[in-house]
């Protein structure tokens, strides 16, 4: 009798000899610009610490005395015994970060998705999902059980098309990310709007990756674009720019009060941590302060994405700090993170299903906290394996 594992094991297998089966590095440090990683120190491209926040000294000290004060874990969701002050605080500071009527927070950026859609829209509804949308408003809209229709990659007449061809009596929402995590570029946000006025749409926003990078001081891409109190709903996370963990909904009050009654990871899942809640208001306090970190973060960025076209590569459509490095078959792909962390660049490979078949790449992430000198370590690394593997002449 054949083993109930057996065909894992044979989808591994496949997944090996396709060369898109993922090996999981180690880190032995806290996250910087460098790491120690499997026991070997290298320059870190790979990480989502936009403004170099995760081992910062003011958001660990907060985390602290958040600990002394009120202890570890809340011990409970958020609807009974879960919501202490630290909670609340945080939701109003980042209400009036964003400029928004009120904010909720989640346990991550990912169930503040799978929070949200179905809490919007259900059966007999549709959600009209950008085709490069994230996994966790893709799985989110799954869950809500609304009609799908998905609309060309950043293409508001595309997406007219698709309303006008998708007749419903339900409610209607239009989804898209701010900033597409593997590619880096921007979603036409203005343009969507206007879609979502002129058929009276509800419109949803995921900023993970706009958070503490596009906008005045990090404030997203809402404000990038200049349009508070026009979308109806921001997704944001606290794990990447803010160095932290967790998500957050901000937009108008009405939304707010009612995931507040059917969010369901608001209701069925154990509350923030007090260190992490802490620690995200000392990062709200740091972007309020100063535009410094946002600042470097771009000037590292336009540095090297302007280096890495120069050198030949391509970079794809990015707008943003993510840097796409496109070499097309997995294996190459992969081959070529291996020779980076040799050459001591920390750079993965990002391939299928991820990214769409024959577009796997290099993601490289800059940061605020790279100095010129290690953008041009990771530069002359990403030239010497270009050549050797023959991506560049």
């Amino acid at each position: 009798m054949e083993s109930k594992t057996a065909w894992i094991e044979q989808e591994i297998a496949q997944l090996k000899a396709q060369g898109l089966f993922t090996q999981i590095r180690t880190l032995q440090s806290p996250q910087g610009a460098w790491l120690n990683v499997d026991g070997r120190r290298v320059l870190n491209l790979s990480s989502n610490n936009y403004l170099g926040l995760a081992n910062d000294s003011r958001l660990i000290d907060a985390a602290r005395q958040a600990m002394d004060r009120y202890g570890i874990g809340p011990a409970a969701v958020r609807s009974i015994a879960g919501t202490m002050e630290l909670h609340v605080e945080l939701e109003r500071r980042l209400a009036a970060f964003k400029g928004v009527e009120a904010a909720i927070t989640f346990q991550s950026g990912f169930n503040a998705n799978l929070a949200t859609l179905p809490a919007l829209v259900g059966k007999g509804d549709v959600i009209f999902s950008d085709e490069l949308n994230h996994a966790s408003i893709i799985d989110g809209a799954r869950l809500s059980r609304a009609e799908i229709v998905r609309y060309a990659h950043a293409d508001p007449d595309d997406l007219r098309r698709k309303i006008a061809s998708t007749p419903t009596s339900g409610r209607r929402l239009i989804v898209t990310d701010g900033v597409f995590s593997m590619d880096g570029d921007i979603a036409p946000l203005p343009e969507l709007y206007a879609v979502a006025e002129e058929h009276n749409i509800l419109l949803m926003v995921d900023d993970a990756h706009g958070e503490g990078v596009l906008g005045k001081g990090g404030r997203g891409i809402v404000d990038h674009f200049g349009l508070h109190g026009k979308v109806d709903i921001e997704v944001g996370t606290m794990s990447k720019a803010f160095g932290v963990v967790g998500g957050v909904v901000a937009g108008k009050q009405v939304i707010v009060d009612w995931l507040r009654q059917r969010g369901r990871p608001f209701l069925f899942s154990s509350a923030m941590t007090v260190p992490d809640v802490a620690a995200c208001l000392a990062a709200v306090d740091v972007l309020e302060a100063s535009t410094e970190l946002v600042d470097r973060l771009w000037r590292n960025a336009d540095f090297f994405k302007r280096e890495m076209k120069s050198l030949g590569f391509n970079t794809g459509q990015t707008q943003t700090p993510i840097v796409p490095v496109m070499l097309g078959e997995a294996p190459l792909a992969q081959r070529f993170s291996r020779r980076l962390f040799e050459e001591g660049v920390f750079a993965m490979a990002i391939g299928y299903p991820t990214v769409p078949q024959g577009k796997a790449r290099i993601r490289v992430m800059n940061s605020a906290s790279h100095s010129q000198s290690d953008l041009e370590q990771a530069l002359a690394a990403f030239e010497k394996v270009g050549k050797e593997l023959g991506v560049l002449e």
